[in-house]
């Protein structure tokens, strides 16, 4: 932000000890990969770019395929039973309401910033060039759990099903079936652990392949779902929905309970999330992500709720099968032809979802390693495919073991952290987006030399100005420079409002962001002294406030419309959309509970040593110079002429 920028000059090329040069580590931010001068740049990998590009074989069917299928399976198939029975009752729907319009918010920012940035890396990228390589490294590091465990926990899921078609799980193959490790009281999958290999493969031969594959088993998850909707409402009127005829009410958890059960159903909205880290492999992704991302996150949510409300009806909440709550609640009401039915639709829905869950990460994985925050290895890809097959078979091995040894239920809640968490970030990169993008690219620090000749200084070769990042060498569009004295002062002064409103809207969004946090985390402990608790919720409610109108006051800044690739999608109401997103996904994930971050909290102290010893000394910013943008143009054209 504002202040962001006075770091990154003062150590940009890495000078300078102790604590303050650890903090301009973190802040430092890359240049949009997307921007059309960037063809002119290394690759940020640090080698060309020919030997890490992906294949542009993506339009918007593949897209919706993607979304759909990496939606759909997880929610419906696995936690319906397990929410309803421990948190929503009847009230699911609700639920799966108030998930989905904090997944709607983020979808909205996630389109434009796809479309500007179409690159690999999804929320990773967007925090790297809007916030800081810090807060970014901590997004893929959440990511890298978010993906792994995701697709290990919908794994889990497709045994229990299975074993309904061969009559129960004593019936299995005995490869397939889930067995208890004597003294360790651990379940073992074997099954769940083929099928992440099987998928691993298939998402090795290619991306068109695989999205075809997965295409035609979302059709038949669809069909499976419509079905749901028929049968089971046909089923709900002649029995006159039981589920909602209860002592307890619609509400037996309360409307925390219903919170806490959106948080959780959280991890069935990742989805279009995956539809964003493929941007860079989209034919047109200005057009094409931003209408993929908006029809798959519709069709899910549609079909959420209506599959939702249909499932709690049929049966009291309390008597759900947590594994496989659908085909038992059908079985329950004598129709077992329609359980099978159910059940092959949830085994090849959860076989698109698995395909959706471990698709994104190698491609984070793939980004973070062309950044230098992770070893090269990760940032190969395969010249034949045009896949990321290294990142892809290390992301299958990490997600076969953990299918193979862990419970769905310890995983669900630490992927909705991951999701949370990125949609949270990229929200506020929209803001950040909006009222103060990046003024400064990197350069590499062999480009001082022709810094220095482009725009010489007496001193240091290097203006005053330039290195403080401000454009008060302004030149009119036709590039005649200002010299009258009347026209200097004007834009001396233009160029002074300019940044005083950049600073202003800097702080305001940092402010915001804790007045966010400060009034979640009130409204949340329950168990705060009421004065103390509403006397916070009023604090952070007066700051959210102020936040809101300064932003909505004050201009956002033209430097928005040159960002990245322009032309896309622009999220509608700014800042009010980005800022009530933030507010949901900081509550929900508040809401979690002291066990899920628990177990996070440890994944996230191991990203932070892994950065501390090997991202931060090896980031392709290390040692980089930052320059205005308005100046980077003019040095990459003589860098150009130089060489030639």
């Amino acid at each position: 932000m504002g202040f962001v920028s006075n770091w990154q000059n003062e150590g940009g090329d890495g000078g300078g000890g102790g604590f303050s040069w650890g903090l301009r580590n973190l802040v430092r931010r890359k240049k949009v990969d997307s921007s059309p001068s960037d063809s002119s740049l290394p690759s940020s990998s640090g080698h060309g770019r020919g030997h890490h590009q992906l294949a542009k074989a993506l339009t918007v069917p593949h897209l919706i395929a993607i979304g759909v299928g990496s939606t759909i399976g997880a929610g419906v198939y696995i936690l319906v039973g397990s929410v309803a029975r421990e948190h929503s009752g009847p009230a699911l729907t609700f639920s799966f309401l108030i998930a989905g319009i904090a997944a709607t918010l983020s979808a909205f920012c996630y389109a434009e910033l796809a479309s500007r940035c179409p690159s690999a890396g999804s929320a990773y990228h967007y925090s790297y060039i809007c916030v800081g390589e810090g807060v970014a490294w901590l997004i893929g590091w959440a990511l890298i759990l978010e993906y792994t465990i995701g697709g290990s926990a919908v794994a889990r899921g497709v045994s229990p099903n299975l074993a309904l078609l061969f009559g129960g799980q004593g019936n299995l193959p005995s490869f397939l079936a889930r067995h208890t490790i004597p003294g360790l009281n651990v379940v073992v999958d074997p099954c769940a652990a083929v099928l992440v290999c099987v998928v691993t493969g298939l998402l090795c031969v290619g991306i068109k392949e695989s999205t075809m594959v997965q295409g035609f088993i979302t059709m038949a998850n669809i069909c499976a779902m419509l079905f749901v909707i028929v049968a089971g409402g046909y089923l709900g009127f002649k029995n006159g929905w039981p589920g909602y005829e209860l002592p307890t009410g619609y509400f037996p958890f309360g409307v925390d309970g219903m919170l806490a059960g959106a948080s959780t159903v959280f991890f069935s909205y990742i989805g279009f999330d995956s539809v964003a880290s493929t941007a860079e492999e989209v034919k047109n992704p200005q057009r094409d992500l931003p209408l993929g991302i908006g029809l798959a996150l519709t069709i899910c949510c549609t079909l959420y709720m209506l599959v939702s409300a249909v499932i709690v009806g049929l049966v009291p909440y309390y008597t759900m099968d947590p594994d496989t709550p659908i085909s038992s609640a059908f079985a329950s009401l004598g129709v077992n032809w329609a359980a099978y039915v159910i059940t092959i639709g949830a085994c090849t829905a959860l076989c698109s979802t698995l395909m959706g869950s471990i698709l994104p990460q190698p491609r984070i994985l793939m980004a973070m390693a062309r950044d230098g925050l992770l070893p090269p290895f990760f940032s190969d890809v395969n010249r034949r495919t045009q896949v990321p097959v290294k990142s892809t078979v290390v992301t299958g091995l990490l997600a076969g073991l953990l299918a193979f040894f862990m419970d769905v239920d310890q995983l669900a809640g630490m992927v909705s952290v991951g999701t949370l968490l990125a949609f949270t970030m990229v929200a506020i990169s929209l803001l950040i987006l909006r009222y103060v993008p990046p003024d400064e690219a990197p350069m590499p620090s062999s480009s001082r030399d022709t810094t220095d000749s482009v725009i010489p200084c007496p001193d240091s070769g290097i203006s005053k100005d330039l290195a403080a990042g401000t454009d008060d060498n302004l030149t009119f569009s036709s590039g005649v420079a200002v010299e009258h004295p009347l026209l200097e002062k004007a834009a001396a002064r233009c160029s002074f409002l300019v940044h005083e409103r950049r600073k202003v809207a800097g702080w305001t969004i940092m402010f915001t962001c804790i007045g966010v946090l400060v009034l979640t985390s009130a409204a949340s402990c329950v168990s705060l002294p009421n004065c103390a608790r509403f006397t916070l919720c009023g604090i952070g409610g007066l700051l959210l406030l102020f936040g809101l109108i300064v932003l909505t006051s004050i201009d956002q800044d033209d430097a928005r419309h040159t960002f990245g690739y322009s032309g896309g999608f622009v999220c509608p109401l700014v800042p009010l959309l980005p800022i009530f997103c933030i507010l949901i996904n900081v509550y929900l994930l508040i809401n979690l509970g002291a066990n899920t971050w628990a177990r996070v909290s440890v994944w996230l102290l191991i990203g932070i040593l892994v950065y501390a010893f090997y991202g931060r000394t090896h980031s392709t910013l290390q040692g980089a110079v930052y320059l205005p943008v308005a100046h980077t143009d003019k040095v990459h054209q003589t860098r150009a002429t130089t060489v030639a």
